[in-house]
């Protein structure tokens, strides 16, 4: 096959699901609705969520996307010929319809014939069973069924074969992974997913069967679901011949800007360049999708995020010299031409995106001239000392605080005729590295999506906020985004200027009067233009499919959302607004909490 583009490989992987009954659906933002167990959308699933743990999605029971996704916990394996942050995930999804026997023959199918990837170099893996859950010969048998020799199928156990929960609940199920034989030697207890490179994931499908329950126990599901993901980035390369995923043709034209930003000084196919090119064209790409679907950088949550992959851009963009400024808004432009025809938001945000990268590198270059500034003091207590060693504390100082990479400080000690502890600096590293993963785990412990109760109220307090907003301030209020977690809800909407206390107890006094009224919450599938036409607000018009819900509350809201939803209003209790605060220019954040029925 002749080399694919990554445009020609989104189109047809979702017509050959198409032609078996399944329905597209658009990629959702990076950000997270109503999920606070995540910063950032990590899997295609996480959209979902809601309704691979039983609602029913306006689209059917059979659907496909390419969604967009960002990932940091391998962020410090970026530089190498795979691992990126930013990715495209492939999906297609049954909910409660079809199970293994089709998932694995048309994942086959689509690899051999409609990609013609050489079965010979395709090898397999499925769960080898345990004492919660039995070893899977079903998917087995199918692979043997398909032509997979019996020596490419490895059993493998649950940290390899068995997807989720995210955190402590939630859906879960074994899965079987396909592999890709990239030719390199094997050596002495090679196979798939070892990690040395010879064998390349390319899909896994995951077949969820059980639910997690908070006491860790497992149940098994009254309508298990298939939730498949190939990594769009991955496969294009293994189809184009390409050992080094930044060879493909979303993430190639970046390295290109990147080696023109250089002045041609330093060419990417330079071995002690290589991982620095990666790294930046990795992160800004990156940043610059995160900052599209609104995190803006910052020192909190997602946005924190947002800032530490510029800063880490930035950072290798000194070792490779770039003069240029600012150069991380001149390499988005690069991302927003190869990545705008899939994602509109990025040309609907280009005026964000630049100028907050501008601003960013502005902010972090006059950090790293303070830091040059420190090491300037750090020389002279060394000389005035008599000292000729760097401790690892202060170099890692510089490092964390300051943006310098070791590189930049081992360059300065030599010219200064100094040594740098790196033994000590990598242990420093490796404590922070740590100390950052636990704080990433702790952001899943509630599990994916907690569709409590308690959540399930509180998302439906928001559409009667919203409502009542509108009420107050007029019919320019729109949401902006929101964020729930079993203690509380964030509701981000747009409007010029703080509200009065006056107007936030009307606001109060609106939700609660409609609560008191306990009207019932029922929904509607429509096309989304019959929504609109009937009243609904739909303010995210890229995220919906053809099919929407419209979520009716009385006569006091009607929204398209995907749920889920209190029965009744009264079983939200009671309604109190606790903050408002400002987010951005033009747009506003109320923080609410509700009572539980008794406790109203």
């Amino acid at each position: 096959m002749a080399n694919m583009s990554v445009r020609d490989l989104r189109e047809r992987y979702q017509c050959f699901f198409e032609a078996r009954g399944h329905r597209r659906i658009p990629s959702a933002a990076l950000l997270p609705e109503n999920d606070a167990s995540v910063l950032f959308t990590t899997a295609g699933m996480h959209p979902l969520a809601p309704y691979l743990l039983g609602e029913t999605h306006p689209m059917g029971t059979r659907l496909v996307d390419v969604q967009r996704c960002l990932r940091t916990g391998d962020i410090d394996e970026v530089g190498d010929s795979s691992h990126l942050t930013f990715f495209e995930m492939l999906g297609n999804w049954s909910l409660g319809d079809y199970f293994k026997r089709e998932s694995l023959t048309w994942s086959y199918e689509f690899l051999t014939q409609e990609l013609e990837i050489d079965p010979a170099r395709l090898a397999v893996t499925v769960f080898a069973g345990d004492a919660d859950a039995p070893r899977d010969d079903e998917s087995a048998a199918i692979w043997l069924g398909l032509g997979i020799p019996a020596e490419r199928i490895h059993f493998l156990p649950k940290e390899d074969n068995w997807w989720g929960p995210v955190g402590a609940a939630g859906p879960c199920g074994p899965d079987s992974e396909i592999f890709y034989d990239t030719g390199r030697p094997d050596h002495s207890g090679c196979r798939p997913g070892c990690g040395c490179g010879k064998w390349l994931e390319i899909w896994n499908n995951v077949f969820m069967a059980y639910r997690k329950t908070a006491d860790g126990d497992l149940v098994k599901l009254s309508r298990a679901n298939v939730d498949t993901g190939m990594g769009l980035d991955r496969t294009i390369a293994v189809i184009n011949g390409c050992d080094d995923v930044y060879q493909i043709d979303t993430l190639a034209p970046l390295i290109a800007r990147l080696e023109a930003l250089t002045g041609h000084a330093c060419a990417y196919s330079d071995a002690q360049y290589t991982r620095a090119f990666r790294i930046v064209a990795d992160h800004i790409r990156a940043a610059t999708v995160a900052i599209a679907d609104g995190a803006i950088p910052s020192n909190v949550e997602a946005g924190y995020i947002t800032r530490r992959l510029i800063r880490r851009a930035i950072r290798y963009g000194v070792e490779l010299g770039i003069r240029a400024e600012p150069f991380c808004a001149q390499l988005a432009e690069t991302v927003l031409s190869v990545l705008g025809d899939a994602y509109p938001i990025l040309e609907q945000r280009r005026d964000v995106i630049v100028s907050e990268l501008a601003r960013e590198e502005s902010r972090f270059k006059a950090t790293l001239e303070r830091g040059l500034r420190e090491y300037r003091k750090l020389f002279e207590r060394l000389r005035r000392d008599g000292r000729t060693t760097i401790a690892g504390a202060d170099a890692f100082n510089l490092y964390e605080t300051f943006g310098f990479p070791l590189p930049l400080t081992l360059e300065l000690a030599r010219e200064d005729g100094l040594l740098v502890d790196e033994g000590r600096f990598g242990e420093l590293l490796e404590e922070h590295k740590t100390d950052s993963r636990r704080g990433a785990e702790q952001k899943f412990k509630g599990g994916l999506q907690d569709h409590s109760e308690q959540t399930t109220r509180l998302h439906t307090a928001t559409h009667l906020l919203h409502a009542a907003l509108r009420q107050v301030l007029g019919a320019s209020v729109r949401q902006m985004g929101s964020n729930i977690t079993p203690e509380r809800l964030r509701f981000d909407f747009s409007h010029p200027e703080a509200l009065s206390e006056a107007q936030l107890r009307e606001v109060e006094r609106l939700v609660n009067e409609e609560i008191s009224r306990n009207d019932s919450v029922s929904y509607d599938v429509l096309s989304l233009e019959q929504a609109v036409e009937g009243g609904a607000l739909a303010f995210f018009g890229a995220k919906y499919g053809e099919q929407v819900k419209v979520y009716s509350i009385g006569a006091f809201s009607r929204e398209v959302c995907g749920g889920p939803h209190a029965a009744h209003t009264g079983e939200l209790g009671g309604f109190t607004i606790v903050k408002q605060e400002v987010v951005g220019q033009g747009v506003r954040r109320i923080r609410a909490v509700i009572a539980s029925p008794c406790e109203g």
